[in-house]
């Protein structure tokens, strides 16, 4: 009976929420384990089941030295069936309303050396090209607010730009003398370029085509680049090392907090690849 349900549940997954064979089959994977162990430990059927054999379950999941990710994936599909179960009144209790993800560690950030930035600099990139890892690593630019940049966001007399980031928040960004620089070489360029093409844009980004590069152009470019010189790198790890450059150099961990957009200073602790005894400095100088 529980298996025919969740053969049911699959079809939904499939039909109406539209997910791929790969993740259908994890579905099926975990929640036949999880019908077996508790039909081991007396339920016979969906409604018999607890919060403690859920509980259970998980504990044989960190018995079994699975990876976080593994526990939370399997607590996600547990939470999605069971909420399914209540919808369609299959089961009276959700069991699983209360449970909790686990959360994850956080990884520290990849970083890139000064050198390796210079090496990629070095390469004969294209005036957009320059410009796109300007403004990710001399600014700290989130991919997106790279991407939707428009002309009327900088100025260059002024040395600064405005960007809008998670939360549409937005914030002021200074603009160094090399990423003045390259917008004022590429500028030229971009409206040759759109006028090649006959076309208009308020978007700052714009390719030889004369089309608005997107987020996926910048990771190729930043990808390929990163193969030049053997490291595996995307626009986030630019981010990274612009953080971790200014604060190596003594910069103040709340100016970096708001140079980055960040609302909690924990988060750029935390993206910042630098020594923790660095970070403790630069922390209680501040915090005293």
């Amino acid at each position: 009976m529980s298996l025919d349900i969740l053969s049911q549940y699959l079809d939904f997954l499939e039909i109406e929420k539209g997910l791929s064979q790969n993740t259908i089959d994890a579905y099926r994977r975990d929640l036949s384990d999880f019908i077996e162990f508790t039909y081991s430990k007396g339920a016979e059927n969906l409604s018999q089941i607890t919060r403690g054999h859920l509980n259970s379950y998980i504990l044989r999941l960190h018995e079994k030295k699975y990876t976080p990710t593994s526990v939370m994936r399997k607590i996600a599909s547990l939470r999605g069936f069971f909420k399914w179960l209540c919808a369609n009144e299959i089961i009276d209790k959700n069991p699983a309303l209360t449970l909790e993800q686990p959360k994850l560690p956080k990884k520290l950030p990849k970083v890139m050396t000064v050198e390796e930035i210079n090496a990629i600099l070095s390469q004969n990139l294209s005036k957009d090209e320059q410009v796109i890892v300007e403004l990710l690593y001399g600014c700290g630019l989130r991919v997106s607010e790279l991407t939707n940049l428009k002309l009327t966001d900088i100025d260059l007399g002024a040395k600064y730009l405005q960007c809008t980031g998670k939360g549409s928040k937005e914030r002021i960004v200074p603009l160094g003398s090399k990423a003045v620089k390259a917008v004022k070489n590429y500028l030229p360029e971009r409206e040759f370029n759109l006028q090649k093409f006959n076309k208009t844009s308020k978007i700052l980004l714009v390719s030889s085509e004369g089309r608005e590069i997107t987020r996926q152009d910048v990771y190729n470019f930043i990808r390929k680049q990163g193969e030049k010189i053997h490291k595996t790198i995307s626009p986030h790890t630019l981010r990274h090392s612009f953080a971790t450059h200014l604060l190596e150099n003594g910069a103040d961990l709340r100016v970096v907090q708001e140079l980055l957009g960040h609302s909690d200073v924990s988060t750029t602790q935390l993206y910042t690849h630098i020594s923790k005894k660095r970070l403790k400095e630069v922390y209680f100088a501040i915090n005293g």
